[in-house]
């Protein structure tokens, strides 16, 4: 079956960094547009990051632009994101999921999710 395993999460100070990697597994990964989806305390789950299948195109919410990078290796079945200049309201767990269709925003059209990883911004 699939899998989306995360890791990378933690405790860090505001303006620090910190490195996602989803690594998938079931699925014919290079052929999935791959996000990034953040979850805080109260709030709904939000759109942060998506990738093409090749990775040549991505797309960002407003709030990370300049600050996240989104990238895959598709040798590795995995897919990352690179979180700089972190901020107390980026404090949230962090989902990585699959979807079928070209890079999108809307996490109806993600058809595989992981279990998510906790990423705490310290002010």
């Amino acid at each position: 079956q699939v899998q989306l395993v995360e890791s990378g999460g933690g405790l860090v100070q505001a303006g620090g960094s910190l490195r996602l990697s989803c690594a998938a597994s079931g699925l014919t990964f290079s052929t999935y547009a791959m996000g990034w989806f953040r979850q805080a305390p109260g709030k709904e789950r939000e759109f942060v990051a998506a990738v093409s299948w090749s990775g040549g195109a991505t797309n960002y919410a407003d709030s990370v632009k300049g600050r996240f990078t989104i990238s895959r290796d598709n040798a590795k079945n995995t897919v990352y994101l690179q979180m700089n200049s972190l901020k107390p309201e980026d404090t949230a767990v962090y989902y990585c999921a699959g979807s079928p269709f070209p890079i999108i925003t809307a996490q109806t059209r993600y058809d595989y999710w992981g279990q998510g990883t906790q990423v705490t911004v310290s002010s």
